[in-house]
Formats: structure tokens, sequence, C-alpha cells
């Protein structure tokens, strides 16, 4: 069977297109200083893109909620679990793949062109 054909071609791109509109969102968002941002709004379609909805831990504090993140990262990886449970091995490995680089290279970009206004 070939690794790459037309559909996982076509699955790779909607993943791709996800997360990439979910972090335009999210630029929207830092730039308004809101408690979720780009990596949020990221994950967030990502694991909407893989097709499971689930619930994470945040917090409210005085101030604003904490664990966004952690709440989204829960999340994508309760649908990369939802993945590898339907055998669907290589889509699990790319969502994986696209979290970690949304959690370290959008994290970076947070830090250097948001947090910095605070």
């Amino acid at each position: 069977m070939e690794l790459l054909n037309n559909f996982s071609i076509e699955i790779l791109w909607q993943l791709f297109f996800a997360a990439a509109l979910g972090a335009l969102i999210g630029t929207e968002r830092e730039y308004k200083r809101k408690g979720a941002g780009l990596q949020t709004y990221s994950l967030v379609a990502l694991g909407s893109c893989l097709g499971f909805i689930g619930a994470g831990v945040i917090f409210r504090q005085a101030s604003g909620p904490i664990g966004l993140t952690t709440a989204t990262g829960l999340w994508v990886v309760a649908a990369i679990g939802v993945a590898a449970g339907f055998q669907l091995y290589f889509l699990a490995i790319i969502v994986a793949i696209l979290t970690i680089a949304i959690l370290l290279g959008l994290g970076r970009i947070e830090e250097k062109f948001f947090k910095s206004r605070e």
C-alpha cells in the first residue's frame, strides 16, 4: 500500500489548514491580550479537524484563566488516542507532530511578539 496516496494528502492538507486558520484567529486573540491565543486556537482547530470533542482542565484565577493550552493539548491528545484506536496510525502521528510544532513554534511567537507588550 502506498504511504501517501491522494486520500492521505487530502487529510494532511485538512490538518494543516485547520491548524493554520486556528492560528490566524488566535493571533487576533493574542493581539487583544485574551487568555486563549495562538497555541490554544491552533490546537482546538486541529483537534476538531481530527473529529473528537473533549474537555480539558481550565482554572480561573484573578489574573485570568490558566491551563488553556494544557487543556487544549489534552484535548488533542485524546483525539490522537481515538485515531490510534481506529487504527489511523499515520493520522495520529501527523497530528502528534503538528501538536508539538504548535506548542514549540507558536509558543515562541507568542513570547516574542505578544507577551512582551504586557
